[in-house]
């Protein structure tokens, strides 16, 4: 679809006040959607605009009238600025802060909540902790705000969902992808879509990409294939059926020490792990259907099943304290941590449509089953010597021989949720809805002598009320009150000790105050933010974002990895039909490593970071790109793990990429 040469602009401003409530001893390619399209999620989208969602309301919903902040990041921004991971992708996201999950995992904090299990994959849970790629991505979402109505326990601070692509019988194409940068890393990639006569299509992508960074032993690779065929059933109804298998191994790098309250300098490139032994593991076999369609004109009918099998494990030598001296030591320590789980879960929606007295009514009904079983055991490492010597660095040995935890855990949850989205003519709109939880877990600590059984049930209800008023068609001033819970046992089902089985789910709840404004029909905006299109020729995406991450109660204790101020401004200008420059600018004050409580507490200093990428259509089938990050080589500290676990950033890189489509 071409677009106008009169182009839109939309702006959003929204506020929120997050808060944690906290009960006694309390813990601190882009092809768009097709006649054969069976995930409903995704959405129509015009270069870096996204118009509509399904995954905020669970029903198709044009993002102005979604009484929230949502961020949607298209195929087409993905592939612009060759992003590869998700933390590449959140680091332009106002609100939101990349964690370092000990160098095995994506981790993230959402307006002050972190999280390393509030991950879907169109709408449905993806919990377990593992690095997700981006190679068989329509879109990525981002949604601020606890979302328990439609996502269930956990989100306090809001939840990440990738969009797969899908099928499609517009006809066959076949779509080769090769980078390589300037570390030595490259991957390439495959995405081929053929019709099945004309009830069916069948697409697979695939990709292998060979890591490496600018940190010393760092090395890895990473395949992954995801086959998909869509069916049409007749009469309205719709089939697709998914299976993705990843197969993952990387080092383990949990960056440099601190020194006095801030990260050691001049140990860019130094690893403090054991060579050979830092490693981490993913093999998962991921199969996903999903059936809907319409059962009369006004009720629709939704269901996705989704199995995962994982096996994980990885490896950890690390730094455990600040270095002492700037050429001084540093103590060490070390544990292997293999993790299975397979998770069953179900999910069915009614859509209803129906208009009463001139009020209109998009009813959603909805039911849930989730069946997950995990095994977890943690062995502490014997370092053969317990301190590393920044003046003459030795890697120790260490051998694994201390059971530190052996945890086997079963989850199984049940939800029913119905909402409203009530339209009062032109001008009004409310979002209200109500949902039940039963979240039960039992399990098993096996390393206690004897067996240490844990168990909970918890029954929660969770609300959500959303206001709307349009005085123009393309302004929405929106308020939002939303609530989630988290279980006390945590994001990972790990262990659940006998006092926190006796205290109550932790709680959140968010208001939100917020203005949406199409100045021109293709810019949006969220949280002080911009995506789209100022000219035909100019595409944007950017936002700004001030958060104040305290304790309620206490605004001594500040919540870790929050930056006050972040900025982020991408933009791609297209100088001619075959020439395309793009700019991007991101910046984050300076944030704590860990929960603020006292004044040893590592801080890590604010950065401003400026990318650079270069677009040619050698002809209308092929592209070369090269993109720079970092241009300017500044010397930073992009995320954390603790007060001893920090990365440091990427100095000056490039990377060329050239993409095919026939």
């Amino acid at each position: 679809m071409s677009l106008p040469n009169a182009v839109t602009l939309r702006v959003v401003v929204s506020a929120s006040a997050a808060l944690l409530t906290a009960l006694p001893a309390t813990a601190l390619a882009q092809s768009g959607p097709t006649d054969l399209e069976p995930i409903i999620v995704t959405g129509a989208a015009r270069g870096y605009i996204a118009l509509n969602s399904v995954t905020a309301t669970k029903t198709d919903t044009a993002l102005i009238d979604v009484p929230q902040s949502v961020t949607v990041v298209t195929r087409a921004q993905l592939d612009d600025q060759a992003l590869y991971s998700l933390g590449d992708v959140l680091r332009y996201v106002p609100g939101v802060t990349v964690g370092q999950g000990e160098g095995n995992r994506d981790q993230i904090t959402l307006r002050g909540q972190n999280t390393t299990a509030d991950f879907f994959i169109d709408g449905v849970r993806d919990d377990t902790q593992y690095y997700r790629g981006l190679y068989n991505l329509d879109r990525v979402e981002i949604l601020k705000g606890p979302y328990a109505l439609i996502f269930g326990r956990g989100g306090g601070g809001g939840i990440i969902n990738r969009v797969q692509k899908a099928p499609s019988a517009a006809g066959q194409f076949l779509g080769v992808r090769a980078s390589a940068n300037s570390f030595g890393a490259y991957d390439l990639s495959a995405d081929l879509n053929a019709p099945i006569g004309a009830m069916a299509a069948f697409r697979i992508n695939a990709v292998y990409e060979q890591l490496d960074n600018h940190r010393d032993y760092y090395e890895g690779e990473r395949f992954a294939v995801n086959p998909h065929v869509a069916v049409d059933l007749g009469n309205g109804w719709k089939a697709g059926l998914s299976y993705e298998h990843i197969d993952d191994d990387r080092v383990t790098d949990r960056g440099v020490p601190s020194l006095a309250g801030e990260p050691i300098r001049g140990y860019r490139d130094q690893f403090f792990g054991v060579p050979g032994v830092n490693r981490t593991t993913l093999e998962a076999d991921i199969v996903k259907l999903r059936i809907d369609g319409a059962v009369t004109p006004d009720l629709s009918f939704s269901t996705t099943a989704l199995y995962g099998d994982y096996d994980k494990v990885y490896t950890n030598v690390f730094p455990s304290g600040a270095a002492t001296a700037r050429t001084g030591t540093v103590a060490l320590d070390a544990y292997s941590d293999p993790t299975t789980r397979q998770n069953l879960l179900i999910q069915s929606n009614l859509v209803w449509t129906a208009a009463t007295g001139g009020v209109g009514h998009i009813v959603l009904f909805g039911l849930e089953y989730g069946d997950q079983d995990s095994t977890n055991r943690r062995t502490n490492g014997v370092l053969s010597n317990r301190t590393f010597n920044l003046a003459n660095p030795v890697f120790p040995t260490v051998v694994f021989s201390a059971p530190a935890r052996n945890t086997v855990s079963h989850v199984e949850s049940v939800s029913a949720y119905v909402q409203d989205q009530i339209s009062f003519g032109e001008r009004f709109e409310a979002v209200v809805g109500l949902r039940y939880d039963r979240f039960d877990i039992d399990g098993v600590d096996l390393q206690p002598n004897p067996d240490r059984p844990f168990a909970r049930t918890d029954d929660k209800v969770s609300p959500r009320l959303g206001l709307i008023f349009k005085p123009r068609p393309e302004v929405s001033l929106f308020a939002s009150y939303s609530q989630s819970f988290l279980p006390r046992s945590g994001d990972q089902f790990l262990t659940l000790s006998t006092t926190q089985a006796n205290l109550e789910p932790e709680e959140f709840v968010n208001h939100e105050l917020g203005l949406k404004w199409d100045v021109r029909p293709n810019l949006r905006g969220v949280e002080l933010g911009i995506t789209g299109r100022i000219s035909p020729a100019w595409q944007i995406s950017g936002g700004y974002a001030w958060q104040e991450a305290v304790l309620q109660g206490n605004d001594a204790v500040r919540l870790a990895q929050v930056p006050e101020h972040q900025f982020s401004l991408w933009n791609r200008y297209d100088v001619t039909d075959r020439l395309g420059l793009g700019l991007g600018v991101i910046h984050q004050s300076d944030q704590f490593a860990a929960i603020r409580t006292s004044a040893a507490t590592t801080r890590l200093p604010a950065f401003t970071r400026v990318d650079l990428a270069a677009f040619y259509a050698v002809s209308d089938t092929v592209q070369v790109q090269l993109n720079v990050e970092n241009l300017f080589d500044a010397t930073y500290f992009s995320d954390a793990h603790n007060n001893f676990n920090i990365s440091p950033g990427a100095p000056l890189n490039a990377r060329l990429t050239v993409r095919t489509r026939f």
